[in-house]
């Protein structure tokens, strides 16, 4: 195997020889197919359709043009990057990170230099749209090859069309055969020796594949660039039969394409049936065939009058010459009929029911995962008390949820780089930290608002109605996590809170409250305040009751 380009990151040590599994090693970029050999290995040939992935992106960018597609876009990546005046799109979360603050600092600086590269603050809303159209996004990690530990010095966009992503057998010498199926044909049933796997890129910058063979277009001119030179981020999508990377909206093919047809044919249909037209009956009498036919020209000529307003010259003129798009009928009547006749064919019926429009429109917003509530700005913006509303757009922000969560695997990539050249990590210690470091991006803040009013609204009733049967059916613990949605940390911080208050003063104290009105309990002097007053003791014993006389008596 000749020298790649670029720079490659030893990774951690593999398996011990004795973890042994029949099945070969699985991955979620959507490239399962072991290529033998050539330099792109298999390709895409979905259903004779799209030959290639490169068919797949420029099927997808041409629907992101398309006006509806392109609003559920906007819908998407407006909810997804946030843009503010004050503060960046993404910030770094480290809070669940076990480190020194030393380290939080360093990885906090790197993540920072890493965003001005991709100039992310101007740019997050073009990046993040042209990886959620194309499913994948590359850029390409330039380092200072004699000083690497200079960390990464640019990051270059490359288009998705101009690199594929290859995973190849190592092919050692004299093998003549696959190894992993002379293994298999062992004897030994543990006997799993699956081949040594590469994995590397392909930057052609021709990026054409007419033919749908790539090796068959100059596929060999391309330039193989070692895996850790390239970020690789892909949508998570992956079509398992075709073993290849979808974008979110392939769902969205079909509909698109029946909305495009209905749109088409109303357009026709409007245009042809929209205007009545005459049909004028024509005596002939009597006379031969070719003299009835020329006398209806005649006719024709004599009452057809279209005037056609010049807009260039401001002039009307009379242009009897041309013909119509939509032209009245003219019919000749023989001798008997009922003479000269002209009635009108009236025009199409119902012209202004656009109902499946509107069913297809919210089909393809429905296969985008965006609410249909949203379309056309219908009903404004609003949340209301309607529960469908709501879970729409609970359902939305769980799925932009999703999408961050995938999105931030570019950003995970780069700092693991960035950090393990600049000597801040070792490789080990980034398989460690990477699933406690967090991203925290920016929400729209006055519909974060709105949805969390509303719901702590909807918590608070139900906790209103269930008041009085805590104690008695419910207990605090169970209405606190239960209603109230709190989790074990929330209800230790709150309680701590809730303490740190009451020593204060700044809220009474529970224990101080009658459960029964809500006041505090009377202590002190003001416990004898309405109360009668006793008479005085005289000989120091208690005053005996008044005796109460029986009944009947006075």
């Amino acid at each position: 195997m000749s020298k790649l380009f670029g720079f490659s990151i030893e990774d951690t040590e593999p398996l011990s020889p004795s973890a042994v599994s029949p099945v070969p090693p699985n991955n979620e970029d959507g490239v399962d197919h072991y290529a033998s050999s050539g330099f792109f290995g298999s390709y895409v040939d979905i259903e004779g359709v799209f030959r290639t992935e490169f068919d797949l992106i420029k099927r997808y960018r041409e629907m992101s043009l398309h006006p509806e597609c392109d609003s559920a876009i906007e819908d998407i990546v407006n909810e997804a990057i946030v843009s503010d005046s004050n503060d960046s799109p993404v910030e770094i979360e480290l809070s669940n990170l076990n480190a020194s603050d030393g380290i939080k600092t360093k990885i906090r600086k790197e993540f920072k230099y890493i965003l001005d590269l991709l100039d992310f603050d101007k740019k997050a809303h073009e990046i993040y749209r042209n990886w959620y159209i194309d499913g994948r996004i590359y850029y390409h990690k330039i380092i200072d090859l004699k000083n690497p530990e200079a960390g990464i010095q640019e990051l270059r966009y490359i288009d998705a069309m101009k690199m594929r992503y290859i995973r190849q057998e190592k092919k050692k010498p004299g093998d003549k055969t696959n190894n992993i199926y002379q293994k298999l044909r062992s004897s030994d049933p543990m006997d799993y020796n699956f081949p040594e796997i590469e994995e590397y890129f392909i930057y052609n910058p021709k990026s054409q594949y007419p033919t749908g063979n790539p090796t068959a277009t100059g596929g060999s001119q391309g330039i193989k660039i070692a895996k850790d030179s390239i970020t690789y981020c892909t949508s998570g999508l992956v079509d398992r039969n075709k073993g290849s990377t979808l974008s979110y909206l392939h769902k969205a093919i079909k509909s698109l394409n029946q909305l495009r047809m209905i749109e088409d044919s109303l357009v026709i249909y409007r245009l042809s049936r929209a205007p009545e037209r005459r049909i004028f009956y024509i005596d002939v009498g009597n006379l031969p065939k070719v003299k009835a036919e020329q006398y209806l020209r005649d006719v024709m000529m004599r009452y057809r009058n279209k005037l056609v307003y010049n807009a260039d010259t401001g002039e009307i003129r009379d242009d009897k010459k041309y013909m119509a798009m939509l032209e009245d009928f003219w019919l000749p009547r023989r001798e008997g009929g009922r003479g000269t006749e002209i009635s009108t064919l009236p025009g199409g019926q119902n012209l202004g029911e656009i109902t499946d429009i509107e069913y297809f429109k919210k089909k393809l917003y429905r296969s985008l995962n965006v609410p249909p509530s949203r379309m056309d700005g219908e009903g404004g913006f609003n949340l209301g008390r309607s529960s469908e509303i709501l879970r729409d757009e609970l359902k939305f922000t769980k799925f932009v949820g999703r999408l961050r969560k995938r999105f931030s695997n570019m950003f995970n990539d780069m700092l693991k780089t960035q950090l393990i050249l600049k000597n801040v990590i070792t490789p080990e210690d980034w398989e460690i930290m990477s699933e406690h470091i967090q991203y925290d991006f920016l929400y729209d803040n006055h519909f974060s608002e709105l949805k969390e009013a509303e719901l702590m609204t909807e918590r608070l009733t139900l906790l209103q109605t269930a008041e009085p049967y805590i104690g008695k059916y419910y207990s605090q613990d169970y209405v606190r996590r239960q209603i109230l949605r709190q989790t074990d940390m929330d209800i230790i911080e709150q309680d701590k809170l809730i303490d740190k208050e009451i020593k204060a003063g700044i809220i009474p104290d529970p224990a101080t409250i009658d459960p029964a009105t809500g006041q505090p309990f009377d202590t002190g002097a003001d416990a004898d305040l309405g109360q009668p007053q006793m008479e005085p003791e005289i000989d120091g014993s208690a005053t005996e009751a008044p005796e109460i006389p029986k009944g009947g008596e006075i």
